[in-house]
């Protein structure tokens, strides 16, 4: 059992415990919400839950229960890509139902996993789990991701992705037609008040800004490039679904399953379809593309022929 006794800063002063913890200590946002769950948070002596809101200045008592990291499994991807490779980075091409790393309950194959089983080496910055992961993508969502091989690369793709220095181009098929067909959704996205697996455009949630353009029409749904100007976790997904143009095959937020079956699809319809930055060592400009996989290849055929 560990533990940590600290004063609130003034700057936390109002926040849900979970996202003060999750700051104040680097647990993450879940861990935290498990640990006020199980009454290890008191504030000036009293227990606190995870939503209730923390008083700047006041003493906070954190007991918890070390957790052991999820363990990296090699497990082989065959239908893997790998679009480029290097002796500091690799770009795979990572199918849908494949985690870009391991996490408490999920047992299915993994990017790191897969990379691991294929006698690749990368970077071990950062937690043991996440090696050379220097963003991701949801399982679901099948395209490009670049990961580390070196420390030296970690390093500088993690700032240059926080710096906001990748540009990051998905395509997308949403339902309906987005008014105006080109356009820029600036809203901040956060956890979803009641369903602790989604996410939301909340008032307190963090910047994201997400970029559109209309590449092709088609009866009741459009095809989409997005730019994303930020990465939050389903960014895409929620931005379109609160603009009322879920992507389609995307139950969670509010896609018709109807049309899904239609097209055949048993995921939402979002590609990571070109990743573009400064190579990490040499400074030189990469651009690498991901065609469709024959899923989305096979949506796109039966949208065309309506």
């Amino acid at each position: 059992m560990e533990s940590r006794t600290l004063i609130v800063p003034d700057g936390l002063d109002g926040v849900r415990v979970d996202a003060a913890l999750a700051k104040m200590l680097g647990f993450s946002r879940t861990f935290a919400a498990d640990v006020a769950e199980a009454g290890g948070v008191l504030q000036d002596g009293r227990t606190v839950a995870k939503s209730d809101k923390l008083r700047g200045g006041s003493w906070l008592e954190v007991e918890w229960e070390q957790r052991r990291g999820p363990e990296i499994v090699p497990i082989p991807v065959p239908d893997l890509g790998i679009a480029y490779d290097d002796d500091d980075i690799v770009v795979v091409d990572k199918p849908a139902g494949v985690a870009a790393h391991p996490s408490v309950g999920w047992e299915g194959p993994t990017v790191v996993g897969a990379l691991a089983a294929a006698g690749f080496r990368v970077a071990t910055t950062g937690a043991a789990e996440r090696q050379g992961v220097v963003h991701r993508l949801d399982v679901g969502t099948s395209g490009l991701m670049v990961v580390a091989k070196t420390e030296r690369a970690y390093t500088a793709l993690k700032r240059a992705f926080k710096e906001r220095e990748v540009e990051k181009i998905y395509h997308a098929v949403v339902q309906g037609h987005p008014d105006p067909l080109a356009g820029t959704i600036d809203a901040p996205i956060g956890r979803h008040p009641s369903h602790s697996w989604k996410f939301a455009v909340t008032p307190d949630g963090k910047d994201s800004v997400t970029h559109y353009e209309t590449i092709e029409a088609f009866r009741g749904a459009s095809l989409l490039e997005i730019h994303l100007e930020t990465g939050r976790t389903h960014q895409i997904r929620v931005h379109m679904a609160a603009h009322r143009h879920p992507c389609v095959g995307d139950p969670l937020y509010g896609a018709d399953p109807t049309l899904s079956a239609r097209l055949g699809l048993t995921r939402q319809w979002l590609h990571a379809h070109q990743l573009s930055f400064a190579h990490p060592v040499t400074t030189e400009w990469l651009t690498v593309t991901s065609d469709y996989p024959a899923d989305l290849a096979h949506a796109l055929e039966v949208l065309r022929a309506d």
